[in-house]
């Protein structure tokens, strides 16, 4: 039994990845701004066969994350796995963005994500063990037009834990960090987040179900990997980055407006997530189910990368035995 922290955890990747672990019966600190949602998620982990504290919080409040992770030592232990998933985003070309908006993305994409490293470090650390995960994006490394502030403050992130890894490396910790790339994921951040596209806003596909994520997620958590490209898409967009960066910046010039919206206005007065949240409860998946996937053999073959190289290595050894044996 594990103590987890998810932040974000209301809905979409972060309830997922919450009620993930909740299923192994783990005990799980929920923190996200809404109550109301953060409730059901936890009434969902109980169902599971888990426990769970709410914590109502904002992470762009560095004070309130480390209160979260006092309150969650003091109910259930110490601290095992941290994810850092929360996020907020603006859907807008940058000549029309705001500099209060710039700020608000970056302080809960990024310094959010930070806060919550910090908190964790500061208990893991003493006692040489724990595991922190990022819950990056393939945008990390290959940005896309009309996001600019989120593609910006998940660059910062990857730059950050990077440099942190690096750190616990010299250090001889026993700590880990590890990013996850995400690719599109069917959440519910496409109905709340602040846009000015004039059509509905969608994840690019192909799209998968967060449930994909928090299976990784959890792989992640126990077992030793520091990075990991989840989905093909995700592959393609970060090694092509590196491979052919000023091709793409053309290609996605053609094609990621029209690919980043549905052929459905979108309505200006809707509310949005990023200055409060958008109440009721959304939980983990948005509105596209019905083309969303459900598995992905990319993560499969990730996980199990170890086994199949081994089992190349001893294909070519035996190849070279036989070939011996008859030459």
């Amino acid at each position: 039994m594990s103590v987890v922290v998810v932040t974000g955890a209301s809905a979409g990747v972060g309830r997922a990845v919450a009620r993930a672990f909740g299923a192994r019966g783990d005990r799980v600190t929920l923190i996200a701004r809404g109550r109301e949602r953060l409730e059901r998620a936890r009434t969902e982990i109980e169902q599971l066969g888990g426990e769970a504290l709410v914590f109502p919080a904002d992470v762009a409040d560095a004070a309130a994350v480390s209160a979260a992770a006092a309150a969650t030592e003091e109910r259930f232990g110490p601290i095992d796995v941290w994810v850092n998933d929360a996020m907020v985003s603006v859907f807008s070309p940058v000549k029309q963005m705001r500099p209060e908006e710039y700020r608000r993305v970056t302080e809960v994409t990024y310094l959010g994500a930070v806060y919550g490293t910090l908190a964790a470090l500061e208990r893991m650390l003493p006692r040489d063990r724990g595991v922190i995960i990022q819950i990056g994006s393939a945008l990390a490394y290959r940005a896309i037009p009309l996001q600019s502030a989120y593609c910006a403050a998940k660059h910062a992130l990857q730059g950050f834990t990077e440099s942190l890894r690096s750190e616990l490396y010299h250090d001889g910790s026993r700590v880990r960090v590890a990013m996850l790339q995400l690719p599109a994921v069917n959440t519910p951040q496409f109905d709340w987040v602040k846009s000015r596209l004039p059509n509905r806003a969608q994840p690019v596909p192909p799209v998968y179900q967060p449930e994909v994520i928090a299976d990784a997620v959890v792989w992640a958590a126990e077992h030793e990997r520091e990075e990991m490209y989840l989905g093909f898409s995700a592959v393609k967009a970060i090694v092509g980055n590196r491979v052919m960066p000023r091709l793409l910046d053309h290609y996605l010039a053609h094609t990621g407006y029209t690919s980043q919206q549905t052929g459905v206005p979108e309505d200006p007065d809707r509310p949005d997530n990023l200055w409060e949240p958008v109440r009721g409860d959304f939980g983990a998946h948005g509105r596209f189910d019905a083309i969303a996937r459900d598995r992905s053999w990319q993560i499969r073959l990730s996980e199990h990368r170890g086994r199949l190289v081994a089992a190349g290595i001893g294909a070519l050894l035996v190849g070279a035995v036989v070939r011996r044996a008859f030459a």
